[in-house]
């Protein structure tokens, strides 16, 4: 597959776009119809989720049901909606096919709630292929918390 860092970089900032605009439907839209969207426990962050507990494992069915459980008003956990910003970084191409490219970044997700500031530092891995249309999605992003706990947000009632 032939996808650029710029190209690679430019997904993941319209990603990050999206969900601190909570157009969350908007983003369950970039990932293809097969696509899966996981967030390990931080105490096995290379876990697989048919063996291990994942705080997240969505496929695209369940993921689109998040977003919309999210964007309404009886989400308690995020209604008012919580200020998010997203920092992206280090993005990277890892190995891939002629199909899918891995992508790598860096992430920090500040949230703001209330009088309550909370810091999620991670690290992200995608599979990124091209649809129909030629169009980059997500075939699987992979969000792994670079913390020991959940501790001091108290919960993770965001996406990453």
């Amino acid at each position: 597959m032939n996808i650029t860092v710029e190209q690679a970089r430019a997904l993941l900032y319209r990603e990050a776009e999206l969900l601190d605009r909570w157009k969350l439907r908007e983003w369950a839209a970039l990932f293809t119809a097969d696509g899966e969207y996981l967030v390990p426990a931080t105490d096995l962050p290379e876990g697989n989720p048919g063996e291990t507990l994942f705080l997240v494992y969505d496929d695209r069915h369940r993921l689109e049901q998040r977003a919309e459980r999210l964007l309404k008003r009886n989400a308690h956990a995020e209604y008012p909606h919580s200020r998010t910003r997203r920092m992206i970084s280090n993005v990277q191409l890892k190995d891939g096919d002629a199909q899918t490219a891995r992508v790598e970044c860096n992430f920090v997700v500040y949230r703001s709630r209330g009088d309550r500031l909370d810091i999620y530092p991670g690290h992200s891995l995608y599979d990124v292929k091209v649809d129909e249309q030629g169009q980059f999605r997500f075939r699987m992003k992979r969000a792994v918390l670079d913390t020991e706990t959940l501790r001091p947000q108290h919960k993770l009632s965001i996406i990453l």
